[in-house]
């Protein structure tokens, strides 16, 4: 029901009266119920704004084991939002939820492996992890996953590979339009000059195939 007055369905919307029942259930436990009480204190809506009472609860659906409010929550420590900036809270977090299949926390959890922010450099890990990511066709994982291979960073140097994971990517920005478009249409651009690059300095190889992707 508080999702229903949330969005005005088949009732009239009334914020209030959803962070209300969400409230009640938040109280008696409800992981999703305490995310959407969450957001309704971090934005004011239908309740006084108030960030620490979000991250509270935003932290206690995330150690309830809720994947996608982990990956949240490790967001907010990554930049600071709402709490103390820390890294390494933030990999931890992107850890638990990577281990339970989440795609974006793969791909943030192999930031902090690449770049040693908050656990140890390994780039034979962040390199598996794009790997995943990028598996399950995501842009980012397989635009990283191509960098990996073309730059020879935890994985053998392999311009073949780097070539595919970089027009597979390529063709992600631009043929699957979301809600990150702008975002995905800025690597869609950043894959196609790293295809060039790559090919141009292979140019004297004429025994060397490249896979084709339609980039137009």
């Amino acid at each position: 029901l508080g999702l229903c007055c949330r969005d005005g369905t088949g009732v009239p919307q009334d914020d209030r009266e959803a962070a209300r029942l969400f409230r009640r259930a938040a109280n008696k436990g409800h992981v999703d119920a305490q995310c959407e009480l969450a957001y309704c204190v971090q934005f004011g809506n239908g309740v006084p704004l108030d960030h620490d009472e979000a991250a509270r609860l935003y932290r206690h659906a995330a150690e309830q084991g809720n994947p996608v409010r982990q990956f949240s929550l490790g967001n907010c420590y990554r930049h600071g939002k709402d709490v103390p900036q820390d890294d390494r809270e933030a990999a931890r977090l992107f850890r638990r939820a990577a281990n339970k299949g989440h795609v974006d926390a793969q791909c943030e959890l192999a930031y902090c492996v690449q770049f040693g922010n908050g656990v140890p450099l390994d780039h034979d890990e962040a390199a598996r992890l794009y790997r995943r990511a990028a598996d399950q066709g995501h842009t980012l994982g397989q635009f990283n996953c191509g960098k990996c291979h073309d730059q020879e960073k935890g994985v053998p140097q392999d311009y073949r590979e780097a070539a595919r994971s970089y027009g597979l990517a390529t063709e992600q920005g631009l043929l699957k339009p979301r809600a990150t478009s702008r975002f995905s249409t800025k690597m869609a651009g950043a894959c196609r000059r790293m295809l060039a690059r790559l090919r141009a300095s292979t140019a004297s190889q004429p025994s060397r195939a490249w896979p084709v992707h339609n980039s137009t």
